[in-house]
């Protein structure tokens, strides 16, 4: 058994009762939990700090898992995603199916789909999608590394990823883009 398995099953059982983790995700560190369990987001804004006005991002495995939970994607997302050279947070309209303090009130959600082992071990075994939003308290710098998490983040959480943790290189936080209705791209971050 693996630190790698362990992280992965310990997580899975914080998530799976409503918990919060501390994880490695494709760009920084991130707090996460179930995207669809409404009480459980609740405890990443008050950890945060942040008003539930903000959205969150949400982490899915594959792009056909966007089906479940955007109403009417492109037809031709997947080959737009898979022009990106890196991480990317797409912002969609008619959200179905998450908790509803995850979605913003204009109805759009924003989503990435990850490449990062972890994360797809993580999302595919607890067969939902993940919130990700930096692991920091709001109005505070986002860490570029887990020695940049703070103690207050670190100390919030149910359980901490000893996954990656030692992993020095700087890490940014994802693009994010909305994808308009007559297929162009409008870049926010």
């Amino acid at each position: 058994m693996t630190d790698f398995e362990n992280d992965v099953t310990a997580s899975l059982q914080v998530l799976r009762s409503g918990g919060l983790i501390l994880y490695p995700t494709d760009t920084i560190w991130g707090i996460g939990c179930d995207a669809t369990d409404e009480e459980a987001v609740k405890k990443v804004f008050a950890l945060k700090q942040r008003p539930e006005a903000k959205s969150l991002v949400i982490l899915l495995a594959d792009v056909k898992d966007l089906l479940k939970y955007v109403a009417h994607p492109s037809p031709d997302i997947a080959d737009v995603l898979a022009g990106f050279d890196r991480p990317t947070t797409v912002i969609y309209e008619g959200a179905l199916d998450l908790a509803p303090n995850v979605i913003n009130s204009d109805g759009t959600v924003a989503i990435r789909i990850v490449k990062d082992t972890f994360c797809r071990h993580l999302i595919k075994r607890l067969r939902k999608p993940l919130v990700s939003t930096s692991a920091n308290i709001s109005g505070q710098p986002s860490p570029a590394t887990f020695a940049d998490v703070s103690m207050a983040i670190r100390n919030g959480v149910d359980h901490v990823v000893g996954y990656r943790q030692d992993d020095t290189t700087p890490a940014q936080a994802s693009r994010i883009i909305r994808l308009r209705k007559d297929g162009s791209i409008e870049v926010i971050r």
